[in-house]
């Protein structure tokens, strides 16, 4: 049976990667990409979510089986949601195909 995967996009300020790993490994993910990236947005998305945006930015790229990707959506609202100082932002995107993987050993 083949296994299905979801893209697991999660942005951040800058600084935050490795919290972000961090907490997607904690339910289970292996690794991910790391991008450095500028955000946008403007004075009225402050005020209706009572933060202060950070221009600077790091998107985390992690690509997990389906089966535990609420697991780890979970993990990264709790240690790096937009109420923690990080800031992050995560949302996932069905993956069609896949080529190049190897399952990690336990």
């Amino acid at each position: 049976m083949e296994t299905k995967y979801e893209n697991i996009i999660c942005i951040v300020n800058s600084g935050f990667s490795d919290e972000v790993m961090n907490a997607a490994r904690s339910a289970g993910a292996f690794g991910g990409t790391v991008v450095n990236a500028r955000g946008t947005a403007s004075k009225e998305s402050e005020k209706v979510f009572d933060i202060i945006i950070h221009p600077e930015k790091e998107m985390v790229m992690i690509l997990v089986p389906v089966e535990i990707k609420e697991k780890v959506m979970h993990a990264l609202y709790q240690k790096v949601g937009l109420n923690t100082p990080g800031q992050g932002i995560a949302f996932s995107l069905p993956v069609e195909d896949v080529v190049g993987l190897n399952k990690p050993t336990e």
